[in-house]
């Protein structure tokens, strides 16, 4: 293999890390106490000239745990029922396995060593998918337990702008206010908008480095 193909290879761009996009809505701002009521991820690919794209998508409407708090400020400002029977709501424990099955499959495929989460304001998100992996209690969680991608402070730096609505309007991707807070688009704005970051940086010249060692 050739350097520029090494170089445009999923496993080499991110130190091993494979990338997932994740969105999380809640019902509160505590991980350990308040309920999740929405998770959606996109796992990303490199093609073979190294450019970043969507990949797979997962959504799911999430059951409150058992004893969660439900804040009527947080769900009034995402406009979430989490008592409508017609969200198909699953548990957080059948969310969780399937994510982990497309995770860690992508990661054997492209030779990468753990998933990393990639979520504007990424702190929070983080935080919520790590009680809920506790809390479900499934094993080999493939997710790095504290490293990050964040979406917010990558746009500040590139695009002086660190609200995602901003921040994708700057670099030129459309954003719609009305379906913001659902936790599939905001996850498929993030993936959007990072994807646009990676590329550009490329685009730009700024990867590969080209006094890095092989």
């Amino acid at each position: 293999m050739s350097t520029t193909q090494s170089f445009n290879l999923l496993s080499n761009r991110f130190r091993t890390f494979y990338p997932v996009v994740i969105d999380i809505e809640t019902a509160g701002f505590n991980a350990n106490t308040d309920a999740v009521l929405e998770i959606a991820m996109i796992t990303l690919k490199m093609d073979n000239l190294g450019w970043l794209h969507k990949e797979n998508t997962l959504h799911f409407h999430i059951k409150p745990f058992k004893g969660s708090i439900i804040n009527s400020d947080a769900i009034a400002f995402n406009k979430i029922d989490p008592f409508n029977p017609l969200r198909g709501a699953v548990s957080e424990k059948k969310a969780i396995q399937s994510i982990f099955d497309i995770v860690n499959k992508g990661i054997q495929t492209e030779r990468c060593t753990r998933g990393i989460v990639v979520a504007h304001n990424a702190n929070f998100d983080h935080n919520f998918l790590m009680a809920a992996i506790h809390r479900v209690n499934i094993k080999n969680n493939p997710f790095h337990p504290f490293v990050t991608f964040d979406t917010a402070a990558l746009s500040g730096l590139v695009v002086g702008q660190t609200v995602l609505a901003k921040a994708c309007k700057a670099i030129g991707l459309s954003f719609d206010n009305n379906q913001a807070h659902s936790a599939l688009y905001d996850t498929l704005q993030t993936a959007n908008l990072f994807c646009e970051l990676v590329n550009r940086w490329k685009r730009l010249g700024g990867w590969p480095i080209h006094n890095m060692k092989t």
